[in-house]
Formats: structure tokens, sequence, C-alpha cells
């Protein structure tokens, strides 16, 4: 494969984890001081439907998750299966994009 392609793949698989760890950060932070607070799942819902500021923090959680699993699983499917056609590539592709779809369906269906 190109080391041009490679490189770029390294550097969105490690781009991508930073900023799911921050994502997974600010998410549990936030869950467990307004379950602590005493809020329901339902007032929380009533709290965030709307809030732009919480749908594209969440769209950039979607966005970096569809990023980060399918580099990940193609790193998976050639060391393990030795799956290295260039289908692999075309059905991770389309595994990121049914990730975006079913992530933003949820996150649109949350925030309406």
């Amino acid at each position: 494969m190109n080391p041009k392609v490679q490189t770029f793949l390294w550097i969105a698989q490690r781009a991508s984890a930073a900023l799911l760890g921050l994502c997974v950060l600010v998410h549990l932070v936030t869950m467990i001081y307004a379950v602590r607070g005493g809020l329901s799942a339902a007032e929380i819902l009533g709290r965030t439907s709307g809030n732009v500021a919480w749908f594209a923090f969440y769209t950039v959680f979607v966005l970096a998750i569809a990023v980060h699993v399918p580099i990940g699983l193609r790193a998976v499917l050639i060391e393990w299966a030795g799956w290295r056609s260039r289908g692999r590539d075309v059905v991770l592709l389309c595994f990121a994009v049914f990730l975006v779809y079913g992530g933003m369906s949820a996150v649109k269906a949350v925030f309406r």
C-alpha cells in the first residue's frame, strides 16, 4: 500500500483515539454528575433536547467513532484474516457509513 495512505490512516487512527478519549471522558463525567444530581434519564433528555452544543458534541463523537473503528478493524482483518484485497476497504467504508448513519440517527432522535 502507498506509504502516504498508510501514514494518513495511522494519523487518523491516533487523532480519532485522542478525540474519543476526550469525548468518553466528557460523556461519563456529565452523566455521573447529572445522575448524582438526581436527574432521571427523561429529565436529562429534556434538558439536552434542542441544545446545539450537545448536538455538535455528539456529532463529533459519532464521526470520531466512524473514523476510528473501521481503521482498527482494517488492521485486525489484515493481521488475523489475511484479508488484503480492495474488497476489504470497500466493506469497511460501507461499515463506516453505517456507523455514521446509525449514530446520527440516535443523535437526531435525542436532540429533536
